[in-house]
């Protein structure tokens, strides 16, 4: 699972007008994954299943 700054720097990740995260290959809106044990969100693309980790 790669950070979501690594998947924007690779081009896994797209920011929209509004700062929304989309996932380039299947341009669906990420959702967010919150575990109250661990720190920082897990960005999870509800179409192909990737994962991105977001710290902050």
């Amino acid at each position: 699972m790669d950070s979501v700054r690594k998947g924007l720097r690779a081009g896994d990740i797209e920011k929209d007008v509004y700062e929304r995260l989309t996932c380039s290959v299947c341009d669906a809106q990420l959702k967010t994954e919150n575990d109250p044990d661990e720190v920082g969100t897990v960005r999870v693309c509800p179409e192909c299943g990737e994962q991105w980790k977001q710290i902050g």
